[in-house]
């Protein structure tokens, strides 16, 4: 998250404003170097996995997010229907569910 890459870097610099770190992101991310990720009902992430068109996996306990590369062979649902002329050069698929952890300690769902 943006409040983590801020810390992170003051940790280096000793002082950096919300808006620079921002900034600093939206630069990153307009020259491909990082990926900004934003799924429904959490803040913007970050991530520096850029070049390729993979997948996340979140859990609705507990948050976790894990990249999976993107599915390869036929997956009729990434191309668009009734015939639009568009050329898809990305997809993005979230699948949303319980990880490992959770599902062992039978940690009750909280619809994260």
């Amino acid at each position: 998250m943006v409040a983590d890459v801020a810390r992170r870097a003051r940790a280096s610099l000793g002082s950096l404003s919300m808006q620079a770190t921002y900034d600093c992101l939206a630069v990153l991310t307009r020259a491909e170097l990082v990926r900004r990720i934003e799924l429904p009902g959490q803040p913007a992430r970050y991530e520096g996995r850029v070049g390729d068109n993979h997948h996340h996996l979140v859990c609705r306990d507990c948050g976790e997010i894990t990249d999976i590369s993107c599915a390869v062979g036929a997956a009729p649902c990434l191309t668009p229907a009734g015939g639009m002329p568009f050329v898809v050069d990305e997809a993005e698929v979230t699948f949303w569910g319980r990880c490992a952890t959770c599902v062992e300690l039978n940690v009750p769902s909280t619809a994260y």
